[in-house]
């Protein structure tokens, strides 16, 4: 089930974003991974959790093991890479008539990545 009704996304995976609600409210980190189906994000450094493992052959002490935890992306802002500000995010069309996104704030497009 897609609540969503768009495939386009104003976060990719590689940028850099600010959270803007949460308890990680504040932190910066880049994008590690995109969960589309359920409009999450996993962010480096951000939402960090606790797993427990049992003792297998692979790591016989077992013990508990650090790892993010993904972040609904209505929590995320992406960071202008020309100015380091947190912006808005829009399309438009370059100079090939094809959609890019665009900072709503500088007016300067975004590159991938």
């Amino acid at each position: 089930m897609n609540s969503h009704k768009t495939n386009k996304f104003h976060i990719r995976k590689g940028d850099t974003v600010k959270v803007i609600a949460g308890n990680d409210k504040g932190k910066t980190g880049k994008v590690l991974e995109v969960i589309t189906d359920k409009y999450r994000a996993i962010v480096e450094g951000v939402n960090i959790i606790t797993k427990h493992t049992k003792p297998s052959a692979t790591s016989p002490e077992g013990g508990r093991e650090e790892t993010e935890a993904a972040v609904h992306m209505s929590n995320l802002m992406l960071i202008d890479p020309a100015s380091g500000d947190a912006t808005k995010v829009g399309r438009k069309a370059n100079d090939n008539n094809k959609l890019q996104r665009y900072s709503k704030k500088s007016g300067n497009f975004i590159t991938n990545g």
